[in-house]
């Protein structure tokens, strides 16, 4: 499947089912080859700024606003080839959206406050003197809450 295409049809779907499929691409192009501990935390960076809603009000707009999240920072006519990676990420992508529907004490919060995270051997973000929430795999988590969408 190319990266386009998953798009397309998360633009054509309600958006109760486009937000799993926003979450699982994001997840596999940015986490695909993290523990699932690692994808788990880059999904809840999602949905925290989902829940925030400086980034936008639904998951698939969080994951698209520009340069923030793979899905917009890589080649669209991207293949997503690797079928047992997509499975994790959908597999993720689902139990995290299940748990963050839960009220806030009940969630099971990976890298609580983080709003960021990056790979720090392929990027150098401005923010990334600011707090560290954990180092998980290839990614560090941010406490960044203070930086707007743009």
């Amino acid at each position: 499947m190319k990266l386009s295409f998953l798009l397309w049809l998360a633009s054509l779907l309600p958006q109760h089912t486009a937000d799993p499929l926003c979450l699982a691409t994001t997840v596999y192009l940015e986490a695909r080859d993290q523990s699932e501990l690692g994808q788990r935390a880059v999904a809840e960076v999602a949905l925290r700024r989902q829940e925030d809603g400086r980034w936008g009000d639904s998951v698939c707009k969080v994951v698209t606003a520009p340069k923030q999240f793979a899905p917009t920072l890589v080649n669209p006519g991207l293949r997503l080839s690797n079928v047992e990676a997509w499975q994790r990420a959908v597999d993720v992508a689902f139990k995290a959206q299940k748990d963050w529907a839960q009220p806030l004490a009940s969630r099971h919060e990976v890298v609580p406050g983080a709003s960021h995270f990056a790979a720090l051997d392929q990027a150098q973000p401005a923010w990334r003197h600011y707090p560290e929430v954990a180092t998980i795999g290839s990614h560090t988590f941010y406490n960044v809450d203070h930086l707007s969408a743009h």
